[in-house]
């Protein structure tokens, strides 16, 4: 998976993390639908919001949804998961840039690329995702063309670069593929007069995608040589953040100008979530469930704050005995030690680990360790989230006012949840 926009499950009300889900996985199987079980690889976390936009402009009818069968990403639940043009869309779209991711890296010539057999076999995996990304944009209206003609000039943008350009003139080819993207999610819901504020906003959303991917990848790419927009036009990291924040706040002055039949998710991915990609490449958060954490605010969670960061009292009977080596931690509540288990033999706790790994487990759910018996939390509880239980609320807020009434939720706010 890659992509900017990635919202820690702690931000999300368990409504708008079924319907992201939802996209997710429709984007996944619009993938293998139209063009195969290896196409499913380029399923982006990015590339969803295209369904996610056109979901949000359309009437609801009775197919908007359909429940899909067990799968290993979903710990082989079912699920409900989005149908219909927005996602073929996101399919189509998600091809095309992911073609042209590839042959960007055969031309820098990054790892195993550097070898002509994988090059050229890159090239031609490229060139069949760009004739099937094509064929379905046809099917849906939309000239991939346009993005394709975006990518190819974007080489020889950046080889005209050098010192003293303006990184806006890299960034153009980007901006003006996503926004011929977002446009069309409006022709596609009907809703034609949404068709500019969203090309606005796809335009700044390609422009932070560029940016922060080149921000993250700055230190990488001096150590490897490759070629970084910020260094090669000696721009600096604050001017950079100055130019997201610009994009930011336009993205959601752009948003309000769109009309929208039912626009929370949409408002919390491209107005909450995309500042907490911001803030994350930046380096200017951390998850204050994560040891070491910095809160917003450039401090340490007190010793007197709860496991979220909020003040309070800690958990538990104050006057119950301390334990100063037990699993309550020195100082904290006494807690009875939990009984030795007998510990797994190689062999089983290999096989165990198998199944746990191929059942996504591992990366959805809590699991016991495969030796150790210990329980443990998925990857996915492990997230980046900045003091999320610390929160003003107002994601909860837009869940009923939609973010459209100039009160609570007009974007205004600085709240991470």
């Amino acid at each position: 998976m890659f992509g900017i926009v990635r919202p820690c499950t702690h931000r999300l009300s368990e409504g708008l993390r079924t319907e992201w889900m939802a996209h997710l996985c429709g984007l996944c199987l619009a993938l293998r639908s139209d063009h195969g079980q290896f196409a499913r690889i380029v399923t982006n976390y990015d590339g969803l919001i295209v369904s996610v936009l056109t979901e949000a402009q359309s009437e609801r009818t009775t197919g908007w949804r359909r429940t899909a069968g067990p799968c290993p990403l979903r710990a082989m639940r079912t699920a409900p998961v989005a149908r219909g043009e927005g996602a073929r869309l996101a399919a189509a779209v998600s091809l095309v840039l992911a073609s042209a991711k590839v042959r960007d890296h055969v031309a820098d010539g990054d790892g195993l690329l550097r070898r002509r057999p994988v090059a050229a076999a890159a090239r031609r995996v490229a060139a069949g995702w760009d004739r099937a990304g094509a064929r379905t944009g046809a099917q849906l209206g939309f000239d991939t063309a346009l993005l394709v003609d975006a990518v190819d000039r974007q080489t020889g943008i950046e080889l005209a670069a050098g010192p003293g350009t303006p990184l806006l003139t890299i960034t153009e080819p980007t901006e003006t593929a996503t926004a011929a993207a977002f446009a069309h999610t409006a022709v596609l819901a009907g809703q034609p007069r949404n068709a500019e504020p969203l090309a606005e906003a796809g335009r700044l959303f390609g422009r932070l995608a560029h940016l922060l991917d080149a921000v993250e990848d700055q230190e990488a790419d001096a150590a490897s040589g490759a070629w970084n927009p910020l260094t090669a036009t000696g721009t600096s990291r604050a001017e950079a953040r100055r130019l997201c924040d610009d994009a930011l706040h336009g993205v959601r002055l752009a948003l309000r100008d769109a009309e929208f039949t039912d626009g929370k998710l949409a408002h919390v991915l491209l107005a909450h979530e995309l500042r907490q990609s911001v803030d994350r490449a930046f380096g200017t958060t951390a998850c204050s469930h994560q040891p070491g954490a910095v809160l917003l605010d450039g401090t340490a969670p007190s010793a007197a704050a709860g496991p979220t960061g909020a003040f309070g009292p800690p958990p538990g009977n104050p006057y119950a005995p301390t334990n100063p080596g037990g699993p309550g931690g020195p100082g904290g509540p006494w807690q009875p030690p939990e009984p030795p288990r007998d510990r797994r033999g190689l062999i089983m706790g290999c096989l165990v680990w198998a199944g746990l790994a191929c059942t996504c487990q591992m990366c959805c759910g809590t699991f016991e360790d495969p030796w150790s018996h210990q329980r443990r939390e998925g990857l996915c509880s492990q997230c980046d989230c900045g003091n999320c239980g610390d929160c003003c609320e107002c994601c909860n807020c837009c869940s009923s006012c939609g973010g459209d009434d100039g009160g609570c939720c007009d974007c205004n706010c600085d709240c991470n949840c």
